[in-house]
């Protein structure tokens, strides 16, 4: 069976070297780096100066701070080059550009990342909205894949970290549809998930 043909989620996420843009510099990131040590949010998005594309990733940079408590880093991946990621931090907000962002956005010229998590669209180049959240042993855990025009949610990404969270540190325990933090879980049993139904 070829690497593409298994699933991505519940196996190993494919690992990656590329050049980046952070704090208006070139940076290398290497994914096996955070292995570990954090959870990463890793989101593919089609191209940098285009219209959904800002928002998400301002999005996001905005609320980095929270993903950072949940000892989570995120990167931001597309087919632009550096330069072009780097024009693009550089232009204000108000102009359509990103201005300073909390992580680093990586250059996929060579497609070989968007290629590897099945994101590419081979015949206009640039990658569908996919985002992958990979734990610290880097196994994707979830994954999640829009069309072009559709944007993505913060908010439930962070819920869905939140949810993997609990029940890797809860390995007895499963979250039910929509938990959230301080809500019921449920244990994966006939007899015992009647307690969570009888509470609900």
């Amino acid at each position: 069976m070829e690497r593409n043909e298994l699933p991505l989620v519940g196996n190993q996420a494919p690992d990656f070297e590329a050049e980046a843009v952070f704090d208006q510099e070139f940076i290398k990131v290497k994914l096996s780096e955070y292995i570990g040590k954090k959870y990463v949010i890793l989101f593919f998005y089609p191209l940098d100066f285009t219209f959904v594309c800002p928002t998400e990733i301002t999005a996001f940079s905005d609320r980095y701070a929270e993903f950072e408590e949940l000892n989570t880093e995120i990167l931001g991946v597309s087919v632009d080059s550096v330069f072009s990621h780097l024009a693009w931090v550089q232009t204000e907000r108000k102009s359509g550009g990103l201005g300073d962002l909390n992580y680093p956005l990586i250059s996929d010229v060579t497609k070989s990342i968007s290629k590897s998590y099945g994101v590419l669209i081979p015949d206009q180049g640039i990658a569908l909205r996919g985002l992958f959240i990979i734990d610290k042993e880097g196994i994707i855990q979830h994954s999640t894949i829009n069309n072009l025009a559709i944007g993505r949610s913060v908010d439930e990404t962070k819920r869905t970290l939140q949810a993997l969270q609990y029940v890797q540190d809860n390995p007895d325990e499963v979250c039910p549809a929509g938990w959230k933090p301080g809500e019921k879980s449920m244990k994966p049993d006939p007899k015992l998930s009647k307690e969570y139904f009888s509470a609900v």
